[in-house]
């Protein structure tokens, strides 16, 4: 009793208020230990037992300090099914948002909100494709297909609450209650190849941007923005091949097409940005040495692809290892994953290692329509529209009827996005693309996993249909080599530059480019293959891949730090990943020095065009290119035809640096004719200004990494619109160095600031001279579940730059293992 005699001797109001105090400290205890409670019983279970039905015997799970499981089984089966429970155990929220985008039901989760997507992803039909895949695969790989789902719907059986699956779940009971997952199919898993193939989709986004831009200039000034790939400066990846073939397009009547290409431009970007708006960064480093420039004597390999940021990763690390490989259990292999597709994307086996790139092929072309009521007009005929219907149901309101119509070239896009049609008359745009024909990509993952020679890697690329990639390869025994797969269309006429008259019928695909004439290159004699979605090849090579390519900035940089090398290992390979010098600052920077003057120009003199985030330069100048790039070009272009990036606005900017009275230097709002000079000396000003408001008035002080800052922003909640749900899923700002187009490859969109919208996903490097002393690096981390210890532990380190082992020996992995779980069968 004495102890409590102080509080007996406060005053009445006095006591009153500590008591209501400590009530209100008991209950933010009690709401404290809740919310401790509902984060964490979703966490995975590491160690110790578990059943799991369908299993034929014990898999082995080691997780590492970074909670990277390495799977051990005796049955290639078995291993699935432990694949899809791990992937289940981290990421099952993950996995069931993304098959409600692939199938077109975000409505069924999130309401009125996610409608747009849903019809965009109806009317493309990706599950349907899906499932008319499943049948064409081979029958080990729908084996491994179903063992994957059994694995997950076995974890699902264990936590039937979605409280224990979950916080996602539990945040939105909070908007829709009583929501339950479906059991995971075979289909679910091949419908995520369509999303990613919609992210690499090619140049869709430039044949539509060449189009919106021709509404309000001249075919002649649309080209001036599509300058041709500088083959005299930066390297093709196959010396001796080429890019064309086919005969330039018709431009369309773009003016009168305005309406239908605006709708079409508006349905791409009702898509999630995790499966990118047509971001003009899309692409990825990769590139290998043999064993000539290594200190080991074999070679090399490295590889870190450039998406859009998200939380968790798209990548999840893994290893699957069959305990005595054979024919019968033929995986040893470890790499990235995509969380719902059984295998490894990108990795290594026991004897050869392999990296994607976007090899960024004209596989799409986008048909105009004359549509009249349920017809249109095809070769002076018309012809019924293919016409179905589909209902969304939406969380919160009533199912919405869409109604799909498609022409011999595919769905209307453009009928998305039209809310005024009424009878149906006028001009539509279909999209014609290779990834809504049923194909065998599946079978290709497991052909790559397995693989143990060039012979064989070829035989996996050759059925790599979509999205089309550059396959980089490297082996044990000292080989490297290169191999473009893809199912490529080949057009009666017409290069695919321009949506096609679709009436005319003159500009059809009439087959595909045959996989032995796709270039590939073996053991070149130079030593080493770079591929960063350069030109595939030069302009002797009889087929017609594209005339978008990347323009070579990134490659030629690698090529030159690959040359520059005496002998290479695997910090060297990690050194040209974060090589974050710019291509074309000295192009720029000299103008700048001519026309400016001041604290801030000053910076620029004796910059060594590095942009690390500490660097005042790097601030300076991508504030000055960001500006020059609003004044030239923002006064004609419309949205969805403006600069937003990449490097063909470098190569656009040197081509009218040597034109200084162009039209284009013009400001057409203005009644001054301006000239080079004079926009240049007004994004020297306006930069200036913006800098001096945002970082103070000292240019010395001054931080790219102020500017240039990621928030990995979870794509459900992440941008709810309230501040305490985003704080639980986002993580960030990082303040990051490198840019657009540069090797560290963390883009930004000059039309909406400096903020970082593309970055090396992952990065990547293989050592075939011991493959367990590769490296690798994760954007996030392991878990999909919030403020686990490995939801974002990799991501502080992948921001600096460094990377954790990427172990794959069985002694090395049981050594340093931290957990260990074992999946047992269900004894009868």
């Amino acid at each position: 009793m004495a102890r409590f005699a102080p509080l007996a001797r406060l005053p009445r109001p006095a006591r009153w208020a500590v008591r209501i105090l400590a009530v209100l400290l008991a209950l933010a205890l009690v709401l404290t230990l809740y919310g401790w409670w509902t984060v964490r019983r979703s966490y995975p279970q590491v160690g110790g037992r578990v059943t799991v039905p369908g299993l034929g015997a014990d898999v082995t799970v080691l997780r590492d300090r970074w909670g990277v499981p390495q799977i051990y089984a005796d049955d290639a089966e078995d291993l699935m099914r432990a694949q899809g429970y791990v992937h289940a155990q981290d990421r099952f929220w993950e996995m069931d948002f993304r098959r409600h985008i692939t199938a077109g039901r975000l409505s069924e989760l999130f309401g009125k909100t996610t409608l747009d997507t849903d019809k965009v992803v109806r009317t493309l039909g990706w599950r349907r494709v899906a499932e008319q895949e499943l049948p064409l695969l081979r029958p080990d790989t729908r084996r491994y297909l179903d063992a994957y789902a059994q694995g997950v719907n076995a974890w699902l059986a264990r936590h039937r609450n979605t409280a224990t699956q979950s916080l996602e779940y539990s945040v939105l009971g909070l908007q829709r209650s009583g929501y339950h997952p479906e059991p995971w199919t075979a289909v679910d898993s091949l419908s995520w190849l369509k999303a990613m193939a919609w992210d690499l989709r090619s140049n869709m986004d430039e044949e539509l941007g060449r189009a919106i831009a021709a509404t309000k200039v001249s075919p002649a000034r649309v080209d001036q923005l599509y300058p041709d790939y500088p083959y005299d400066r930066n390297p093709v990846i196959v010396p001796g091949g080429g890019d064309s073939g086919g005969r330039p397009g018709p431009a369309p009547r773009a003016r009168a097409l305005s309406p239908a290409l605006t709708r079409v431009a508006a349905a791409i970007h009702a898509m999630p940005t995790m499966l990118g708006n047509g971001a003009p960064g899309l692409g990825s480093n990769s590139w290998v040495v043999s064993g000539a420039r290594t200190n080991t004597g074999r070679p090399l390999l490295a590889n870190d692809p450039h998406l859009a940021p998200q939380m968790p990763s798209l990548w999840y690390q893994a290893g699957l290892h069959c305990r005595t490989a054979s024919a019968a259990c033929p995986f040893d292999v470890t790499g990235f994953t995509f969380s719902g597709v059984p295998g490894v994307i990108i990795g290594h086996n026991a004897r050869i290692a392999w990296g994607f790139t976007n090899l960024g092929p004209d596989v799409t072309d986008l048909f105009l329509e004359r549509v009249t009521g349920s017809t249109y007009e095809y070769k002076g005929r018309q012809e019924p529209l293919a016409v179905r219907t589909e209902q969304i149901k939406v969380a919160g309101g009533k199912p919405v009827t869409l109604t799909v119509r498609a022409t011999r070239h595919g769905p209307l896009l453009s009928d998305v996005m039209d809310t005024v049609r009424t009878a149906g008359n006028g001009t539509a745009v279909a999209l014609r693309w290779t990834a809504l024909d049923p194909g065998r990509t599946a079978d290709a993952i497991v052909s790559l996993d397995t693989a143990g020679d060039w012979q064989r890697f070829r035989d996996a690329a050759r059925l790599f249909e979509v999205p089309a990639q550059n396959l980089l390869y490297a082996d044990v025994d000292g080989h490297i080599g290169y191999q473009a797969p893809g199912r490529i269309p080949i057009r009666s006429s017409g290069d695919g530059r321009w949506p096609a008259q679709g009436w005319t019928g003159k500009e059809e695909w009439t087959g595909y480019i045959p996989f032995d004439d796709l270039p590939r290159t073996y053991d070149p004699p130079q030593g080493y293959i770079v591929t960063a979605n350069n030109a595939a090849v030069g302009p002797g090579y009889p087929r017609m891949l594209t005339h978008d390519w990347a323009y070579g900035y990134r490659a030629a940089r690698i090529a030159e730090l690959v040359q520059r090398a005496p002998k290479m290992d695997a910090a060297t390979m990690g050194r040209i990943q974060l090589d974050d010098r710019n291509g074309f600052a000295p192009t720029l920077v000299p103008h700048l020095l001519r026309v400016g003057s001041g604290p801030a120009v000053a910076l620029l003199r004796g910059w060594d065009f590095t942009q690390p985030a500490g660097s005042a330069p790097a601030a300076f100048y991508n504030a000055v290119y960001r500006h020059l790039l609003l004044r030239t070009f923002n006064d004609e272009l419309p949205d969805g035809a403006r600069p937003d990036g990449g490097d063909r606005w470098f190569e656009v900017l040197r081509n009218l640096l040597n034109r200084p009275d162009d039209p284009w230097w013009d400001d057409v709002r203005t009644p001054a004719r301006e000239t080079r000079d004079d926009m240049l000396r007004l994004a020297v000003k306006d930069a200036d200004h913006e800098l001096r408001d945002r970082l103070g008035d000292d240019p010395k002080k001054w931080r790219w990494g102020d500017l240039h800052t990621l928030t990995i922003t979870n794509q459900t909640f992440g941008t709810s619109g309230i501040g305490p749900i985003e704080w639980l899923f986002n993580r960030g700002p990082l303040k990051l160095s490198g840019g657009d187009s540069l090797v560290d490859a963390t883009g930004w969109n000059p039309q909406e600031g400096y903020q970082v919208d593309w970055v090396p996903s992952m990065r990547m490097i293989a050592d075939l001279a011991d493959l367990d002393r590769s490296r690798w690096i994760n954007l996030t981390g392991a878990s999909g579940h919030a403020f686990a210890d490995h939801y974002w532990d990799q991501a502080r380190l992948w921001a600096r730059g460094d990377t954790i082992p990427m172990r794959s020996a069985p002694d090395t992995v049981r050594r340093e293992a931290a957990h260990t779980l074992t999946l047992r069968p269900q004894r009868r």
